[in-house]
């Protein structure tokens, strides 16, 4: 049993004042692996006191001091890597095959941002005046459970190379990954104050850091609901906010597609992460005249998709990460069915075989087909393993399609012609878009336009959001 008492303030570990338990599960099995007890508002207001006592003088560093900085809290992460791989399986229930991305961005999150350091122009020449990029103050990291450990550095990273120091509230239900997160930052022997972790429910610790004066900006991941609350408690305080919240993304399959590539690729878009992320590509856009193929590939490729015991390296789909959540995907399959669209693989219940017994939080791998844009499995954030295909007749009609949602995360484009793709992904209303790819570059900016989220995160961008522009003029300068 991982028995978890402590959190991190002032370079400490310390009982927090808090006193609620909350137990942690294994989604495999549903079985209880431990128990954190959890911060409370005073918890959150002694951690931003620290940081802002701390952000006076980290924020006159110069950057050679903070990428070397950001290089040694790389290696102590790194350092971790096989306990916080057990975890991740563990505590989440990500598959071995997924997890070791999972492990491994944190790490890469450092090293990225002290590269993109290495170059950033700190001061610009802008006509008469000389700008200066000045960091916020102290800011507060609100990170989710599907991607508990990079969230954490992630954001960590990019606040400490801007010369902000930090409050981090991770999700409750992360809570040994950010043990042993919080353990290796520790290690890395950064002077007290300029991080501090805090574990507790959104509704206490989120709600302190995002209404708290003294916090100047604020970076949350997670739901578009909880997103509107921290924007509503930041604006007294006029608090700098970025914002990554919810998708429902796109995947266009273009008439002139191989699809014997494009498929594959595009269940890999809609299960990525066992379907717990923000940017899978749940709905499926299947031109008319070639939808029984695109029916009968897809079948058989969610068919032999293997949902199952995550740390059996065939496995690519694994629990979700509560009973709540499987009850929520398990919801939305059943409303599917009831609002007429065609069933083609998996349905309610468990896989065969997977968790019976045992409690195990596993979803069958879910192919709808005969939706329309307008039902509820083509509107709403599903958050499991859930593809819908929906039929367009030409090009026009599957922009619209696309565009027709509140979300405008993350989009893919599948096509054989790619000059063609171009031209269908310039118009697709998404913060990113995919063409032929899966893939992830953290020099490119990531957010959402509409409802999943406001500003941008990773590159000069995300740098960006932690500073302010000052601007010099006049005699001297």
């Amino acid at each position: 049993m991982h028995e978890i008492d402590t959190i991190y303030i002032d370079g400490r570990f310390v009982t927090p004042h808090g006193t609620e338990l909350f137990d942690l599960h294994n989604p495999a099995t549903g079985a209880v692996t431990g128990r954190v007890r959890l911060a409370d508002e005073e918890d959150a207001q002694a951690a931003i006191a620290t940081a802002k006592r701390a952000f006076p003088a980290f924020s006159r560093t110069a950057k050679a001091e903070r990428i070397a900085l950001l290089h040694r809290l790389g290696d102590a992460v790194a350092a971790r890597r096989d306990d916080l791989l057990d975890a991740v399986i563990e505590e989440y229930g990500a598959p071995a095959s997924r997890a070791a991305f999972m492990v491994d961005h944190p790490v890469n999150a450092f090293r990225e941002t002290a590269e993109l350091l290495a170059d950033y122009p700190f001061v610009r020449r802008m006509g008469t005046a000389e700008v200066s990029m000045e960091p916020l103050g102290v800011a507060g990291l609100i990170t989710p459970w599907n991607s508990n450990a990079g969230f954490i550095c992630g954001k960590l990273a990019t606040a400490l190379a801007a010369g902000c120091t930090a409050v981090i509230k991770p999700s409750e239900m992360s809570a040994r990954q950010t043990r042993i997160v919080t353990e290796a930052l520790h290690e890395a022997g950064l002077p007290p104050g300029l991080f501090n972790i805090v574990t507790g429910r959104g509704e206490r610790v989120g709600a302190a850091i995002s209404s708290h004066p003294d916090v100047a900006k604020i970076s949350f991941t997670g739901s578009t609901a909880t997103g509107k609350a921290i924007l509503r408690a930041a604006v007294d305080s006029l608090k700098r906010v970025t914002l990554e919240l919810g998708g429902k993304s796109p995947t266009i399959v273009l008439d002139d597609a191989d699809l014997s590539r494009a498929i594959p690729l595009a269940v890999g878009a809609a299960f990525m992460n066992s379907g717990q992320a923000c940017i899978a590509g749940t709905r499926l856009l299947a031109p008319r005249s070639r939808l029984a193929e695109i029916e009968a590939l897809a079948k058989a490729a969610v068919e032999a998709v293997r949902a199952g015991d995550p740390r059996d390296p065939a496995t690519t789909v694994g629990p979700m990460v509560s009973r709540t959540q499987w009850e929520r995907v398990q919801r939305y399959i059943r409303v599917g069915v009831e609002e007429g669209a065609v069933l083609l693989a998996g349905g309610e219940g468990r896989p065969d075989g997977e968790g019976e017994g045992q409690g195990g939080w596993f979803v069958r791998p879910t192919l709808f087909t005969g939706v329309r844009n307008d039902m509820t499995i083509a509107r709403e954030e599903v958050f499991g393993p859930v593809l819908s295909i929906i039929a367009y007749e030409d090009e026009e009609e599957a922009v619209a399609i696309a565009n027709d949602t509140v979300y405008g995360l993350q989009a893919y484009v599948l096509a054989g012609d790619t000059a063609r793709a171009r031209r269908v992904a310039g118009r697709i209303v998404a913060g990113r878009v995919l063409i032929n790819s899966l893939a992830h570059d953290p020099k490119a900016p990531f957010g959402g336009f509409k409802q999943s989220g406001i500003g941008r995160e990773y590159g000069s961008f995300g740098l960006d959001a932690f500073l302010e522009p000052k601007s010099l003029l006049g005699e001297g300068v």
